[in-house]
């Protein structure tokens, strides 16, 4: 069973996220927030792709991507970044600094599928 590692500093989000994700038979991991995830990677909790918030206290989505994204062994996991905010300026950031795929908030079950199948997670 794949695991997505869910970061988002909402609790409601991540909770959101987790019915959807594990009726699809995904594994959830939780975060609250960029160190958090990072925490979870280094105690080598399994992580087979990343459902990222842009906006979050103490590390944001972006800072998160690139530190992900400069460890070797998480260069090639699939990262999803999730966000409302739809400018054209924070989606080419997040896809210049390694995101996979892009999610406007709110989504529902149809859309993540898609996105995590769109990266090979699914």
């Amino acid at each position: 069973m794949k695991t997505i590692l869910v970061v988002d500093d909402s609790a409601l989000i991540r909770k959101a996220i987790r019915r959807i994700l594990e009726p699809m038979g995904f594994q959830v991991a939780e975060a609250g927030n960029g160190i958090e995830a990072l925490d979870h990677i280094e105690s080598g909790g399994p992580v087979d792709a990343i459902l990222l918030d842009v906006e979050m206290p103490q590390m944001d989505g972006l800072s998160t991507l690139r530190e992900v994204r400069s460890r070797a062994e998480m260069a090639q996991v699939p990262v999803v970044m999730c966000t409302t905010h739809n400018s054209m300026a924070t989606i080419t950031a997040a896809i210049q600094a390694g995101a996979n795929e892009y999610i406007m908030k709110p989504f529902d079950s149809g859309i993540v599928g898609t996105k995590l199948q769109s990266v090979g997670v699914g």
